[in-house]
């Protein structure tokens, strides 16, 4: 599934309010009836992180283009501290939706919820298990999977690596399957190429603690370019900017693999992008505002999860690496997407979502 393009966010010149400033919205002045008002709380990566706060607000957005009785804004949270003002702002302004971002959310979220029963919310990459927390997940590990596959049949050197911003379940469950997709193709085709920068055992690995410093991301995938590897996927939102730049610099000494959404689309580094291993948060978050508007009552048990069965998570195109994929492995990949979405592959992650 194609996920439309986000990167329109960033030509919108937003100038996102920090907290305990007046929230940025993208509503047209001047109507009678009164708007069904969807609000978003962004994690601190910000509305242009080219992951997924771009792509939760991109889902808002499309939301209200569908429905033009829905108002949508947002606020940046510039630090975790922001998370419980940020929330409990909205709450006061009387949002009918409050949508926060991110797993690192989660406690904020839950507290705020708590404390505002008749407060409908909704919440990507966590689960609260509140009723009136309506939760949007996606098993991520299955599209990764296919993507660990990809990079072990891609690489010359026999080593691929992958590292996160921080070690919580919306970022491992990426380096789960991917690592365990690098493991099937070694399985597969008798080889023995190896996965950098994650230990699914132990749960130790590669990080940045950060989700926005490109200098760090660079380091981290530094290292691991040093330690051999060609192919590398950063689960690290703005911080993987810092590796795919890099990446590009380097005339194809090696090349990499982007996370949430297309990063061909979101990016100015598509000629070092294989692929990307997409999360459909737009379809998800415009679906959830789209029927709160309408006054359906947004289950917060199952919530969404996201599958390759579902066009929840995907594999985006190969762009510019379309010509350099085999077709062997392309139609590998393929058979790996029909064989998870079946049941015949099962992809396991600790960090899966919970139902």
């Amino acid at each position: 599934m194609r996920i439309a393009s986000i990167f329109a966010v960033g030509g919108l010149a937003l100038t996102a309010a920090a907290c305990g400033e007046a929230p940025k919205d993208d509503n047209n002045a001047g109507s009678g009836a009164k708007k069904f008002s969807a609000c978003m709380v962004t994690d601190v990566g910000g509305i242009d992180d080219k992951s997924f706060n771009t792509s939760a607000w991109k889902g808002l957005q499309e939301a209200k283009a569908a429905n033009d009785n829905i108002d949508i804004k947002f606020v940046a949270s510039k630090a975790e501290a922001d998370y419980e003002p940020n929330l409990t702002q909205f709450v006061n302004q009387k949002c009918n939706f409050i949508l926060a971002v991110g797993g690192l959310m989660g406690n904020a979220t839950k507290k705020i919820a708590a404390a505002n029963p008749k407060q409908e919310f909704g919440i990507v990459d966590s689960n609260s298990e509140l009723d009136n927390i309506y939760p949007m997940q996606f098993d991520t590990a299955q599209a990764a999977f296919q993507a660990g596959y990809l990079a072990a049949g891609m690489s010359k050197s026999g080593k691929v690596g992958t590292y996160g911003g921080l070690p919580i379940p919306p970022v491992t469950i990426f380096m789960d399957g991917f690592v365990d997709g690098v493991a099937y193709y070694n399985q597969t085709k008798g080889k023995n190429v190896q996965a950098l920068g994650w230990n699914k055992q132990t749960q130790k690995g590669s990080f940045t603690n950060d989700f926005a410093k490109q200098d760090e991301g660079k380091k981290v995938s530094d290292a691991l370019v040093a330690q051999g590897a060609d192919i590398i996927m950063p689960v690290a939102g703005g911080s993987g900017l810092g590796t795919t730049a890099a990446a590009k610099a380097s005339g194809g000494k090696y090349s990499t693999i982007w996370v949430d959404v297309d990063g061909c689309e979101s990016t100015p580094d598509c000629s070092a992008i294989v692929t990307t291993v997409v999360k459909n948060i737009p379809d998800a978050v415009k679906e959830a505002v789209v029927k709160a508007a309408a006054g359906d009552k947004l289950p917060a048990k199952p919530g969404f999860v996201g599958t390759l069965a579902n066009n929840g998570v995907s594999l985006a195109p190969y762009h510019d690496f379309e010509g350099k994929v085999p077709a062997e492995l392309k139609a590998e990949i393929d058979k790996i997407k029909a064989d998870i979405a079946a049941g015949t592959i099962t992809v396991t992650s600790r960090a899966q979502p919970t139902k």
